[in-house]
């Protein structure tokens, strides 16, 4: 067996919400995808969407330890991060967004690349990124 040096490519993020009807409503219109899975699994539920060659799934506990919205100054996630092939593809998705009545901080260029950023039902800070051109 070949030692493995490096850790392998994320296959799924998963994301805590607090009204799953309400942030599986939101994420189809968003993603543009349906989920392909919708489980009751006993200690949660979670719908899963298609994103990419990854899996972005939603969970719904419900004896959810407290019912604030996210913020990223806390221990955890910070944001999740979508990738663009382009500038060009972030200018399309800021006006999907404004389509969507969705707000966002317009784009921000950097010399690592551009963002643009927006939030969920639950607060919870997701990006779209283009490398630098």
């Amino acid at each position: 067996m070949a030692e493995t040096t490096t850790i392998p490519a994320i296959t799924h993020v998963a994301l805590t919400v607090s009204d799953i009807a309400v942030s599986e409503a939101w994420y189809t219109k968003v993603l543009g995808v349906k989920p392909v899975l919708d489980e009751d699994t006993g200690p949660f539920r979670h719908i899963v969407f298609p994103v990419g060659g990854t899996l972005l799934g939603l969970h719904d506990f419900p004896d959810l330890v407290d019912e604030q919205p996210f913020n990223e100054r806390r221990p955890g996630l910070d944001h999740v991060s979508f990738g663009c092939a382009n500038r060009a593809e972030l200018v399309a998705w800021a006006a999907r967004l404004d389509e969507l009545g969705i707000a966002h901080g317009g784009i921000v260029d950097a010399g690592y690349g551009s963002g643009l950023s927006f939030r969920d039902p639950d607060n919870i800070a997701l990006e779209l990124f283009a490398p630098p051109e």
